[in-house]
Order: C-alpha cells, then structure tokens, then sequence
C-alpha cells in the first residue's frame, strides 16, 4: 500500500505543477491583457486547485506511514542535523502544506473578486506564490 500512495504522489507531482504553472500563465495574461475572466479560466483554477490538495492528502498520509518519517520523528536532534532528512520530514511537508493554503486562498479569492484584471492579479499571485513554493522544496534527485 506504502508504494502505490508514494507512486501516486510522485506522478500526481508532476499533474499538480503543470496545472499550476498553467494558472499561474494564465493569470499573467489576463493581468497583462484585457480579457474575461471566463468559466474555462475558473475550471483551471478548479483542476489546479484538486490536483494540489490531492498531492497534498498523499503526503500527509505518506508523512504518517512511511519508514523514513517513522525514523526521522523517532529522534528529532539527529533528525534535525542530517539535511536530507531535514528535507524530506520538516521542510517538504510544511511548505508544500502552505503552498496549498496559499492555492486555496488564491482560488477562494478570484471567485469572490470583482473585475476579470482583479480575478485575474489574484489567480496570479496566490497560485504563482504556491507554485514558487512547491518548486523550491521538490525532491529533483527523486523526481526522474
């Protein structure tokens, strides 16, 4: 069960930053242009928003079952000291988990906006501020 939910969160990863990339690209254009803000822009928003709390539900799950987290939460001081460790039990989880804070605010807040540029600006921000966060704290030597 331990290797489909890590199979799961590795190549729902890749789902997850490519949706938000595209919102975020998608934010960018409607700022910088004068287009509508339109239900196809809001369903991107929608996807992007899924496939990030989804990725995020498996590592939370991965966080409890896993070996390494056992480990790692076993004895915190030598924890703390090994940064491969470091990162994979304190830094990726917390900053991916407020990535997803950040998504979801950003999604809550273009739906309520008024304005396609304002709908768009905070699409912008909040789903480009959590795909900077998920992009720093990947781990690249897993990743292919």
């Amino acid at each position: 069960m331990y290797n489909i939910i890590l199979q799961l969160h590795h190549y729902i990863a890749f789902i997850a930053v490519i949706l938000l990339a595209y919102a975020t690209v998608n934010g960018i254009l409607g700022t910088t242009s004068n287009k509508a803000f339109e239900d196809s822009h809001r369903k991107i928003n929608t996807f992007a928003l899924i496939a990030t709390h989804t990725q995020l539900l498996l590592g939370i799950i991965l966080l409890v079952v896993s070996p390494l987290a056992q480990t790692a939460f076993g004895d915190m001081a030598v924890s703390m000291k090994d940064a491969v460790l470091r990162k994979a039990v304190i830094e990726h989880p917390t900053t991916n988990i407020i990535a997803a804070v950040l998504v979801t605010i950003g999604n809550a807040k273009s739906k309520r906006a008024v304005g396609n540029g304002r709908k768009f600006k905070l699409t912008m921000i909040f789903f480009g501020l959590g795909l900077l966060l998920i992009l720093s704290r990947l781990p690249y030597d897993k990743l292919f």
